[in-house]
């Protein structure tokens, strides 16, 4: 047999459900973290880089070619020349005249770092136009 020894009504009842206020609270936080975060976590960004389709520009009538073979070695023209005789050939090349364009090209197999350093040496001898020289790429038609 039992027995009730309590009677009062002041006993608070058992809620069945989940307080959800918390947990939205939390999903804010974490919310407001991943998106300051996310955008500083993209430190490598892969590209690929187009090729290049514009109309060819008129050429000069005696365009001067700078060229950087697979060896490094460079030429101006037909002849062999050294970085440290380059802008002592360009200027007798182009009569002194440094606003001159001069068009660079360099074999697939050259490094980028030595292209550059072409350009610099070209830019240390007051060079500043200089063009780049690539394959026209033509379209199907």
């Amino acid at each position: 047999m039992a027995m009730r020894l309590d009677q009062g009504g002041d006993e608070l009842e058992e809620v069945h459900g989940i307080n959800v206020t918390p947990f939205i609270d939390v999903m804010l936080v974490l919310l407001i973290i991943f998106m300051v975060a996310a955008p500083l976590a993209t430190v490598d960004v892969p590209v690929n880089l187009p090729s290049s389709n514009a109309e060819p520009k008129q050429q000069p009538d005696k365009p001067i070619y700078l060229t950087v073979k697979s060896d490094l070695s460079l030429t101006i023209g037909d002849d062999t020349v050294s970085r440290a005789n380059l802008g002592g050939v360009l200027d007798g090349a182009t009569g002194g005249d440094k606003d001159k364009r001069i068009f660079l090209r360099a074999d697939r197999s050259v490094p980028y770092g030595e292209v550059m350093a072409v350009m610099d040496d070209l830019r240390a001898a007051r060079y500043l136009k200089i063009a780049l020289v690539g394959l026209e790429m033509r379209e199907a038609k």
